[in-house]
């Protein structure tokens, strides 16, 4: 009882400190902001943010719900919702089609090699190990993003992405900007030498303090008494992921361990710790590289990956999941406060958004009336290759599932003297008898003008012809594509994975109050464009929602 009276008392505090310092309007507003701030939170759905908008902290999310600019009802335009593609259209404006970040990982067409969206051999990590595949530059991004914008105009100006994963750093910081990504061999940040040879003396600094190592066996507990998670599914469900840190709370990070090693890294993305972290590094960019405190602009993105990971262990459901958002909005108040002080309430605008939503778990699903499951590739692979093998006598015209589509040996049916297509409509036929799939659209319908289809309009704005698989997948709702037994996942065209937050604030540039209009995260780069005084991006397919007050 005491332990809860004085976590009262200082939620009342923090409440009464923020009205009367952070909301405070400036005294005066440059005509332009100094600092753009894009900060992501991986695999955040917008119903977690309201869903629990009566336990949020005075000044984290609360801050742009109750004095700024936001739109509930925000989705992904894009089919594949996946971190590398939503990630992409942020500070693009462009869809997949155009950026050709079609999915996290695909299959090159014609040799069915796997393809790393930031994956580059040309380029390591800085003062880390690099495995192949590792996401080293944006090379893959065929478009330009704000960042870019900026820096052709204002080379001074400073673009910096941060992030847990290395598409979380890259992708928003474009071309030329520089992004910095944690290192779960580590446990450090690093960039990479597309970006630079050597690091500045700040990051080696941070690094040589084993800022990670502090959260060694510190552990994660709820942070609001038990009867405050009512609306979520308690831990330890059998269909919650108990590797790792375990599926219950309390738990301890790197327990039963000797010491901070890869397993422990790599387990602290998926906890709060994660979140603090690389927000202790975004702080030390900001006071190091003196961002929006030069004279020029800056743009600053910092995509938060626990989220993601913990919801794909146990589920948006869960109340694991439901604490760490909780957890999050405590780190985003002080990291909030922390601008305020450093760059100036008057002198920066905010922007909030997640590259994707989340399905909830098919077992959790299931329990409550509807019709869920799991899609495995592998059998199903398995059997569309013995019904082409059985009608066309030759094996393995199915390469393997790439990305969000099937992808089929062009070549080898042109080598067997079999017409695509014939190959092409008898696998989709396959395809649609597999328990789960609800649509299989094929290459002449995504590039064809056809807008009338469910779901076709937004699987081709995944589609970028000379990347993607022929044959594009739509799952049932509630089914997902699984390899493991539990767990969740998203990438669905439905609205629990394409509806995610847009929040902004900024006083005196952003005007107050919920926009209730349906718009889609593509809008954001024209938006802060407008902002920033900047063109938006040459590819951008959004447009301005034009938030001054």
């Amino acid at each position: 009882m005491l332990h809860t009276r004085r976590r009262l008392l200082s939620l009342a505090l923090a409440t009464a400190l923020s009205a009367c310092t952070t909301m405070a309007p400036p005294a005066s507003v440059p005509q332009k902001p100094r600092l753009l701030v894009l900060v992501v939170i991986d695999g955040l759905p917008m119903r977690q943010v309201t869903g629990y908008r009566d336990q949020l902290a005075p000044d984290g999310f609360a801050r742009f719900l109750d004095h700024g600019r936001w739109f509930s009802q925000a989705h992904y335009g894009h089919g594949h919702t996946v971190t590398a593609a939503g990630h992409s259209v942020m500070l693009s404006g462009a869809y997949p089609q155009r950026s050709g970040i079609i999915s996290n990982e695909w299959r090159n067409p014609a040799t069915g090699e796997p393809v790393y969206n930031t994956g580059d051999p040309d380029y390591q990590y800085i003062d880390n190990p690099t495995a192949p595949l590792s996401g080293t530059s944006p090379r893959n991004l065929k478009v330009e993003t704000l960042g870019d914008v900026l820096r052709t105009r204002t080379p001074a100006s400073k673009v910096i992405g941060i992030s847990g994963k290395d598409r979380g750093a890259i992708l928003p910081a474009g071309h030329k900007g520089t992004a910095y990504m944690y290192m779960t061999e580590t446990g450090r940040f690093a960039s990479s030498t597309y970006y630079m040879q050597a690091h500045p003396l700040w990051v080696t600094d941070f690094n040589a303090t084993k800022p990670a190592d502090a959260f060694f066996k510190k552990t994660w507990a709820p942070l609001l008494p038990e009867a405050a998670y009512a609306r979520s599914v308690p831990d330890g469900q059998s269909w919650q992921i108990a590797s790792g840190n375990g599926n219950k709370l309390p738990t301890v990070i790197g327990d039963k361990m000797d010491g901070p090693g890869p397993r422990f890294y790599g387990g602290l993305l998926a906890s709060p710790f994660g979140d603090e972290l690389t927000l202790a590094f975004a702080r030390a960019a900001v006071t190091n590289e003196k961002l929006g405190q030069r004279g020029v602009q800056d743009i600053l993105s910092v995509s938060l990956s626990s989220h993601d990971y913990i919801n794909h262990a146990f589920g948006p459901e869960s109340r694991l999941s439901h604490d760490h958002t909780l957890h999050l909005d405590r780190h985003l108040q002080a990291f909030f406060q922390f601008l305020d002080k450093e760059v100036g309430a008057g002198n920066y605008v905010l922007a909030l958004t997640a590259d994707h939503g989340f399905t909830d778990t098919p077992e959790w699903a299931a329990t409550q009336g509807r019709d869920a499951g799991r899609f495995n590739s592998a059998p199903s692979l398995a059997v569309v290759n013995t019904a082409l093998s059985a009608r066309f006598g030759v094996d393995r015209l199915a390469r393997d599932f790439s990305a969000s589509g099937l992808l089929l040996n062009e070549k080898l049916a042109a080598d067997k003297g079999l017409k695509f297509a014939d190959v092409q409509a008898a696998a989709r036929e396959e395809l649609l008898q597999l328990p789960g799939v609800a649509a299989v659209f094929t290459r002449e319908q995504l590039l064809g003008d056809d807008r009338t289809t469910p779901y076709l309009e937004a699987m081709r704005k995944s589609f970028d012809p000379t990347r993607a698989a022929q044959l594009q997948i739509v799952l049932k709702r509630n089914w997902i594509f699984s390899y493991r037994p539990g767990g969740s996942t998203h990438g669905s065209p439905y609205d629990y994975d394409t509806h995610v937050p847009l929040l902004f604030w900024g006083p005196g540039y952003v005007g107050q109050g919920e926009v209730k209009e349906r718009v889609e995260i593509a809008d954001l780069a024209p938006t802060l464009a407008a902002i920033a005084g900047l063109p938006a991006p040459a590819q951008a397919q959004g447009r301005d929602l034009k938030l001054k007050p």
